[in-house]
């Protein structure tokens, strides 16, 4: 499958899952008639650019950023003798029995979906010709993914025993973790600040809702006596434990507000998208959180039981799905050393962006944009 495409929010999403008809997980090719039907899934949201060629007769379908599902080879149906992926050049030669009418081209979901039918000689003699694309299509907006540094202006956070300043240490890291996404190119990256300024926590939440983010990675270092190593962190009105509880203590001085836009349906239909956009905003989370501590197990230290909840009040987006990361503990010296070398911020940044790419990028993670 391809990157995940820019939505404007689960609320959406459960409203296609109620209305959208179940897609095919990978290309496919069959008679419609007496024409072809190509369905690509994953296609739509990406740049595609279609040419014709008349020696031999075929249409070349070019997918520069398409991860192809299913066999390279697809058999026959109407006018096509078959299809066949070029993962080389990540494009799809299309071979035709003869000439073709202007292709019938549709988005249905997340797949590219071409009707091709038989068609006068003259006019496909017309739209031959090398690279001339007789229709094209462009990207979908990459998703939008918000870090969180924590605190900041007057509120210095954490203030390490040599003297480091948590608001500091996570901007910086927070900066560098948008350097590593920018560079692999499947996300836009917004902080919610990217100077020294206080920003409430709601405020926080609001941003991320506000540009509609498809993710959300509230970074901080925190003080908790006798701690050490990076830690996770996802919503639960119950913490796992007692240390997850004092931290969202001392980190929620404000509660996020907010609730959803619901569309303007039956009240029974609306307490079941609510219930669908929360549930899949949860699960959203915890599979995050999981990449996340995958990805930093081999590279830090971490604390023990890694992945814990709490309710602090940046994961309480109804819709968008979040995690913080304790990067390490300036109560702790060897945690506060450690944060202080930038070599060490770039190991933990890059395992962030890596677990922020899986996410984005695994099948099933995803959410189509709708409207």
């Amino acid at each position: 499958m391809g990157p995940t495409l820019p939505r404007r929010g689960l609320l959406a999403a459960a409203l296609a899952a109620l209305a959208a008809p179940a897609m095919a997980e990978s290309a496919s090719l069959g008679g419609e008639g007496g024409a072809a039907r190509l369905v690509l899934p994953g296609a739509a949201g990406q740049a595609w650019r279609l040419t014709a060629d008349s020696r031999p007769a075929r249409l070349i379908l070019s997918l520069p950023r398409h991860d192809w599902e299913g066999p390279r080879g697809l058999p026959g149906a109407g006018p096509v003798r078959a299809a066949n992926w070029d993962p080389r050049a990540r494009r799809l030669m299309i071979d035709l029995s003869g000439p073709v009418a202007m292709p019938d081209i549709s988005k249905e979901g997340g797949a590219l979906v071409l009707s091709i039918r038989p068609g006068p000689a003259a006019a496909f003699a017309r739209m031959a010709g090398p690279n001339r694309p007789i229709a094209q299509g462009q990207a979908a907006p990459r998703p939008v993914v918000v870090l969180d540094p924590g605190h900041g202006g007057k509120d210095p956070g954490t203030i390490g025993a040599t003297g480091t300043y948590e608001k500091r240490i996570v901007l910086a890291a927070a900066q560098e973790m948008k350097r590593r996404l920018e560079a692999g190119g499947r996300c836009r990256v917004l902080l919610t600040r990217s100077r020294d300024v206080f920003v409430p926590l709601a405020g926080r939440v609001e941003f991320a809702r506000r540009n509609r983010a498809v993710l959300f990675v509230s970074i901080h270092a925190d003080s908790a006596p006798g701690a050490r190593g990076a830690s996770v962190y996802t919503l639960s009105e119950t913490a796992s434990d007692a240390l997850s509880a004092a931290l969202a203590r001392r980190e929620n001085a404000a509660d996020a507000a907010g609730g959803l836009n619901l569309p303007p349906v039956p009240a029974d239909v609306q307490r079941i998208l609510l219930s669908l956009v929360r549930q899949e905003t949860r699960q959203g989370s915890t599979r995050l959180a999981s990449m996340a501590v995958s990805a930093l197990r081999p590279r830090v230290p971490l604390l023990p039981n890694t992945h814990r909840q709490a309710a602090f009040a940046v994961l309480k987006s109804p819709d968008v799905p979040s995690m913080l990361v304790e990067i390490g503990f300036l109560s702790d010296r060897r945690d506060e050393a450690q944060l202080n070398r930038p070599e060490h911020r770039a190991v933990v940044a890059t395992a962030l962006a890596g677990a922020v790419e899986d996410y984005l990028e695994r099948p099933g993670l995803g959410v189509a944009s709708v409207g």
